[in-house]
């Protein structure tokens, strides 16, 4: 599983902690930018990071980070076969693995403390979808709102 990172400078020094946390572990890790704490265009930065989840939605998953984690999840689920979720709690990053598949973790640098960050992504990459009655909910999403909606 490829884990592709993203931030804005907002996110930038979380991202990079977050990096660090996930190379430790052993996990393959492509850093899409941004690269320091200059202000850039958040939008660019999770787009990159979503468009490669959206061309691989089964073999991949990203992490993505701005200020309030907001805009990132905004950007990051216009994408097909992307269902990206703002966790800013334990909870909610296992619930979003659980029942919604999610592939992609947003997180607001200036909501959450960087152990608390580390505990939502450990929580989030090592949660596994529960399927069933969840599965069912997902395909209505693929099939009727998704392949409606994304020409």
């Amino acid at each position: 599983m490829k884990i592709y990172l993203a931030s804005d400078h907002a996110g930038f020094e979380l991202k990079e902690e977050i990096k660090t946390f996930l190379v430790n572990k052993q996990f393959s890790v492509e850093d899409m930018g941004t690269f320091s704490k200059d202000s850039v265009n958040w939008a660019e930065y999770g787009a990159k990071a979503a468009a490669k989840v959206s061309d691989n939605p089964n073999d991949s998953q990203a992490i993505v980070v701005c200020g309030s984690g907001i805009g990132m999840s905004m950007v990051t689920n216009k994408f097909k076969n992307v269902r990206s979720a703002l966790c800013n709690d334990v909870y909610s990053a296992e619930m979003s693995r659980k029942h919604n598949n999610a592939n992609i973790l947003s997180l607001g640098a200036r909501i959450v403390d960087s152990s608390t960050a580390l505990k939502i992504v450990d929580t989030w990459l090592n949660t596994a979808f529960e399927g069933g009655r969840h599965q069912t909910r997902l395909d209505y999403l693929h099939n009727a709102i998704e392949s409606n909606n994304f020409k």
